[in-house]
C-alpha cells in the first residue's frame, strides 16, 4: 500500500490521539490535515434517518399494536405502569452509558459490541458481543413470529377476528412456512444494503406514526361498541368497547393473571414483563448501525435519547386510554383489539405489518454487524471467518446470511411468548455489560475518558448493572443462569485462545487505580516481622544461562515481590535514545516464557556496580522496595545454553501477545560464550556491589550452579530416594563464631523454610547441620537449643550433628593463642584462611550431600579491606566447588517471630 493512500492517511489521522512525544518533538514536519482525507463514502446515513427511526420503529415493533392488551389485561393498570416505568428506568441508565462511550471517541462499525470489546478487552467484548448478536437473532425471530400472529389473527382460520377473511390454514408446520416467506423478504431488503433499508424503514416510520394518530383518534371519536371474538374450536366471548369509563378504569386497574389464548400458558408478572420490555429492547438499533452513520459518536447518543423519549410518551398514553375504554375480556382475548376500535380498521393491519417487518429487518440487519464485527476481529476463529466477506458496496452479505439461517432455527419456537423470555434475558446481560464498560471508565479515572456527554455517573452505571441482573433473575432464573454461564464458557474460550488486541484493557487502568490507591496505604512504618516476605532484585546478566536460577528464585519470593534487573553498560550522553526502552518487550515476553511472576526493571549505567546501586535504591515503589539482592556466582564456569535445552524454546515459533516470537527472542539474548558474562564486570567490582548492598540494608544471596537444577528430574518417580534442602547455619569462615541463632543463621533457616512451603518443593525435607568440635562439652545444649527454636518457629527440619575437628583444626585461629587471636583479629581473619582449610570444608559439606537437591550456606560479610576483595571471591569459589545448586545467604533483617 503506498504512503499516499486515503485509508492510511485516515488511519494516521485516526491515531492522532495517541500519538507520542518522540513523534511531536523529533520530526516537526508532519502534519496532518483533516481537508485532504476523504470522507468515508459508505457512511451516509444521519441522526433521524440512522438511529432515530431505527430505533423507534424496534421499539414499537409488535408490542405497541399487539401486546398493549396483552398486558394491560393481565397485569392491570397499574402493574402496566410500574413495568414501563420500571423497563424505561433501566434501559434509560444503559442509554446513559451508551452515550458516555459513545461519546469518547470514534465508533466504528459493530455498535454496542464495539464499545464493550474496546472498552472491556477482547474476553469481556467478545463474550458479550455473540450473546448481543444471539439476542438480536432471537428478537428478529421474535418479531416475524409476532407478525405471522398478526397476518393469521385476520386471514387464518382459527383468528380472533370476525370475518369472511379467515382462509390461511393454520398449524405448526403452516406457521413456520408463513415465518420462513416473511424472513426471506428481510433477507432479501438487508442483502441490498443498509442505505435501501433506511429508505424504506423511513416510509414504514411515517406509516406507523400515522397508524398511531388513527388509533389516538379513535380512542376519542369512537364511542361504545360490542365486540365478539371467536377462537379455534369456536369459543365465543361477547365483550365491548365502552370509550372513556371510570367504572371500566377501576376494573382495570389491578392485575388478573389467566391464561394466554396464544400459548395456553399460565400467565404471571414476570411473563409479562418479558413481553412488554421487548417493546424497550430496540435501544441499541441506532447503535448497531454505527458503522453506516456519517457521525456515529453525535448521532448515537441524540437519536437515541429522542426515541426512547418518544416512545415512552406514546407507551404511557396508549396504556392510559387502553384501562380506560376497553373491558378486561376485550383485553385478554384478542391481542389486536386496536382493530376492532379503529375508526378504520385496515389502518392497524398496516401498522401491525409494517412495524413488524421493519423491526425484522432492522435487528437482522443490526445483528448482522454485529457478526461482522466480531468476525473482523478473529475473536472465534474460523468459524466466523465467511463473515467478514462483504460485498463492493461494503454490505457484510455473509453475516447477513449466516443471521438468517440463525433466526430460521428460532422460528421453530412456534409463539412470540415462548422465546421472550430469552430475548430479554440476553438483551440485559448486554445492557449489564454495557453499564459495567461505562463504570469500569468511571472508576479507572483515566485521563482520556473525557466524554462529550456528562450526565451520568458511576452511581447510574452500578444501579443500571444491579437493575438489569435483579430484573434478568425475576423473569427467568433458569435463562439467566443459564446466560451466564453461557458468558462464562465464551470468556474463557477467547482467552485461551490467547487473542490479542490493541484496543487497550480496562482492566489494566482498573489494577492500575487500585495498585496506587494500596501502595499509598501500605506504609513502611508499619511494617512487622510477622508479616515479613521477602522482596527480591535478581541482577541477570544473560538469562539464556541463568533461566533455572530465574525459576528457583520465583519459588523463594512466596507472594513478595520479584524484579529480574539488568544494567546495560553506557552513557546516555553520547546516544541518540534511550537503548534500554525497547529491550522491556524482550524481557516481559521472556517472563511470560519462563512463567515467572515477575517484573523487570532496566537501567543503562557507565558500570555495573553503578547500575546495581540505582536498581537497588529506585526499583519498587513505597512499601514494595527489594529487601533482597540475588547475584548469580563470580566464576568461569559456561553454563548449557537453556534457550537450546527447552523445549518451549526450540519448537514453539508462534507469537507471543505482543508480537515477540522465539527467534526473536533467541536473537536478541545472544550467546554467552566463555567469559561474556564477566567482560564488563571485574572480581573487586563484584564483591563491591556485595558489601555495597550490605551497606544499604539488603539482605545478599549469590547462588551458584543452579544451571544444574533439574525439579522435573529430582522429584521424579524414576528417584525412589527422599530429597533433601541442606542447611549450614554456622559462618564457615569463622569457626570461632559458634552462634546458630544470629540474624543470619535464622534468615537462612526462613528461606529454607519458605522453599519446603512451595507445592513443587513439598516432596523434599528441610536438613540442619550443626557442627561440634569434640572438646565442645555444650553441643547438646546447642542442640536442644536448636530444636526448642525450630518448635517455637514452626520448621519442620532433621537436625544433623557434623563432628569437624579435623577441619576446624586447619583454621588459623586454632593455631594461635586466645592473646593472639584477640591482638590480630581484624588483619588476620580473612588474610589467614588457608585453601587447605577451605578444601577441607568443602569436602565436608560434599561427603554430608546424600540426595541433596539444594544447600543454603552462611555468606560471610565481605572485608572491610578492598584489597581482599579478590581473595574473599577466591575463598568463596573453593568453598563451594562442585557443591550443586548452592545459596550463600546473608541476612541483615530480623525474618522470624514465635509470637502469634
Amino acid at each position: 500500500m503506498s504512503e499516499s493512500s486515503p485509508l492510511l492517511n485516515y488511519r494516521l489521522f485516526s491515531s492522532l490521539a495517541s500519538i507520542t512525544g518522540d513523534d511531536v518533538l523529533g520530526n516537526h514536519e508532519t502534519t496532518v490535515s483533516t481537508s485532504v482525507i476523504p470522507p468515508d463514502q459508505s457512511k451516509k446515513l444521519s441522526t433521524f434517518f440512522g438511529v432515530v427511526v431505527p430505533t423507534v420503529l424496534s421499539m414499537f415493533s409488535i408490542v405497541v399494536f399487539m401486546r398493549i392488551g396483552f398486558v394491560i389485561g393481565h397485569a392491570g393498570f397499574l402493574q402496566s405502569l410500574l413495568m414501563l416505568v420500571v423497563a424505561y428506568i433501566i434501559i434509560s441508565l444503559t442509554v446513559l452509558s451508551v452515550c458516555a462511550i459513545s461519546t469518547n471517541g470514534a465508533v466504528q462499525g459493530g455498535g454496542a459490541y464495539f464499545m464493550i470489546s474496546r472498552t472491556l478487552g477482547p474476553e469481556f467484548g467478545g463474550s458479550i458481543g455473540l450473546m448481543f448478536y444471539l439476542a438480536n437473532v432471537f428478537a428478529c425471530g421474535v418479531y416475524v413470529l409476532g407478525l405471522v400472529e398478526a397476518i393469521l389473527d385476520v386471514f387464518g382460520k382459527g383468528g380472533a377476528s370476525s370475518g369472511e377473511l379467515h382462509v390461511l390454514p393454520e398449524s405448526y408446520f403452516f406457521n413456520f412456512l408463513y415465518g420462513t416467506v416473511i424472513l426471506f423478504l428481510c433477507l432479501l431488503v438487508c442483502l441490498v444494503g443498509a442505505e435501501i433499508y433506511s429508505k424504506a424503514s423511513f416510509f414504514i416510520f411515517l406509516l406507523v406514526n400515522l397508524v398511531l394518530v388513527t388509533i389516538f383518534i379513535s380512542f376519542v371519536a369512537v364511542g361504545q361498541r360490542s365486540v365478539q371474538i371467536v377462537h379455534s374450536g369456536n369459543q365465543t366471548y361477547n365483550t365491548s368497547y365502552t370509550g372513556f369509563n371510570i367504572s371500566t378504569f377501576r376494573e382495570n386497574q389491578y392485575a388478573s393473571y389467566s391464561r394466554d389464548y396464544t400459548t395456553n400458558n399460565m400467565m404471571t408478572f414476570a411473563i409479562v414483563f418479558a413481553v412488554m420490555f421487548n417493546g424497550c429492547t430496540g435501544i441499541m438499533a441506532g447503535s448497531n448501525m454505527s458503522g453506516e452513520l456519517k457521525n456515529p459518536s453525535n448521532s448515537i447518543p441524540k437519536g437515541t435519547i429522542i426515541a426512547v423519549v418518544y416512545t415512552f410518551v406514546i407507551y404511557f398514553l396508549l396504556f392510559l386510554l387502553t384501562a380506560f375504554t376497553c373491558e378486561r375480556t376485550l383485553l385478554k382475548e384478542d391481542y389486536g383489539y386496536f382493530r376492532a376500535i379503529n375508526v378504520w380498521g385496515p389502518f392497524v393491519l398496516i401498522g401491525v405489518y409494517s412495524t413488524s417487518l421493519s423491526a425484522s429487518m432492522s435487528t437482522l440487519i443490526g445483528a448482522s454487524r454485529i457478526l461482522h464485527a466480531l468476525a473482523k476481529d478473529d475473536l472465534f476463529g474460523v468459524v466466523l471467518a465467511p463473515a467478514k466477506i462483504t460485498s463492493k458496496g461494503g454490505n457484510p452479505w455473509m453475516a447477513v446470511v449466516y443471521t438468517w439461517g440463525l433466526v430460521q432455527l428460532v422460528l421453530l419456537a412456534g409463539k412470540l411468548n415462548s422465546i421472550a423470555g430469552i430475548v430479554t434475558v440476553f438483551y440485559l446481560m448486554a445492557y449489564a455489560a454495557v453499564d459495567l464498560a461505562c463504570l469500569a471508565l468511571e472508576w479507572a479515572s483515566a485521563p482520556n475518558f473525557r466524554p462529550t456527554f456528562q450526565v451520568f455517573s458511576w452511581h447510574t452505571c452500578l444501579l443500571g448493572i444491579v437493575s438489569c441482573f435483579v430484573m434478568m433473575f425475576m423473569i427467568n432464573p433458569a435463562y439467566a443462569s443459564g446466560s451466564i454461564v453461557l458468558m462464562v464458557i465464551l470468556l474463557g474460550f477467547i482467552h485461551f485462545r490467547s487473542t490479542t488486541s490493541s484496543w487497550g484493557y480496562i482492566s489494566q487502568a482498573l489494577i492500575f487505580h487500585q495498585v496506587r490507591k494500596y501502595l499509598l496505604l501500605l506504609d513502611i512504618r508499619k511494617e512487622h516481622v510477622k508479616f515479613w516476605r521477602p522482596q527480591i532484585l535478581l541482577m541477570v546478566s544473560n538469562p539464556r544461562t541463568s533461566c533455572q536460577l530465574i525459576k528457583f528464585i520465583n519459588d523463594l519470593k512466596k507472594g513478595g515481590l520479584y524484579v529480574l534487573g539488568h544494567v546495560e553498560i553506557g552513557d546516555l550522553d553520547t546516544m541518540p535514545s534511550d537503548p534500554v526502552q525497547p529491550h522491556y518487550n524482550f524481557w516481559l515476553s521472556l517472563v511470560d516464557k519462563v512463567n515467572v511472576k515477575a517484573f523487570v526493571d532496566l537501567t543503562l549505567s557507565p558500570s555495573v556496580r553503578q547500575g546495581t546501586q540505582h536498581l537497588l535504591r529506585i526499583t519498587g515503589l513505597g512499601g514494595m522496595k527489594p529487601n533482597t539482592l540475588v547475584l548469580g556466582f563470580y566464576d568461569n564456569s559456561i553454563p548449557d545454553d537453556y534457550f537450546l535445552q527447552d523445549p518451549a524454546f526450540s519448537m514453539s515459533q508462534e507469537n507471543d501477545h505482543f508480537g515477540v516470537d522465539i527467534t526473536s527472542l533467541q536473537a536478541h539474548f545472544p550467546p554467552a560464550w566463555d567469559g561474556e558474562g564477566h567482560k564488563s564486570l571485574s572480581p573487586s567490582e563484584y564483591v563491591a556491589i556485595i558489601s555495597d548492598a550490605i551497606k544499604m540494608h539488603k539482605n545478599v544471596c549469590l547462588a551458584r550452579y543452579f544451571f544444574q537444577l533439574d525439579k522435573k528430574e529430582l522429584f521424579s518417580k524414576r528417584q525412589p530416594d527422599r530429597r533433601y534442602i541442606d542447611v549450614w547455619p554456622l559462618n564457615l569462615l569463622r569457626p570461632d563464631s559458634t552462634s546458630y541463632v544470629d540474624i543470619c543463621s535464622l534468615f537462612l533457616l526462613q528461606m529454607a523454610c519458605i522453599l519446603t512451603m512451595v507445592s513443587s518443593w513439598r516432596l523434599a525435607r528441610l536438613r540442619i547441620f550443626l557442627c561440634i568440635e569434640a572438646g565442645d562439652q555444650g553441643w547438646i545444649r546447642k542442640e536442644e537449643k536448636l530444636r526448642e527454636l525450630l518448635t517455637k518457629l514452626r520448621i519442620r527440619a532433621t537436625i544433623k550433628i557434623v563432628p569437624w575437628d579435623a577441619v576446624v583444626a586447619l583454621h588459623w585461629h586454632k593455631q594461635l593463642s586466645p592473646e593472639e587471636q584477640e591482638e590480630n583479629f581484624v588483619n588476620m581473619n580473612a588474610a589467614h584462611i588457608t585453601n587447605e582449610y577451605l578444601r577441607a570444608v568443602n569436602e565436608l559439606v560434599v561427603t554430608q550431600a546424600s540426595n541433596t537437591a539444594v544447600r543454603f550456606l552462611y555468606l560471610p560479610r565481605p572485608p572491610a579491606d578492598t584489597s581482599q576483595y579478590e581473595r574473599y571471591l577466591e575463598q568463596l569459589e573453593l568453598m563451594t566447588r562442585d557443591l550443586g545448586p548452592t545459596l550463600l545467604i546473608h541476612g541483615l533483617t530480623p525474618v522470624t517471630c514465635t509470637d502469634l
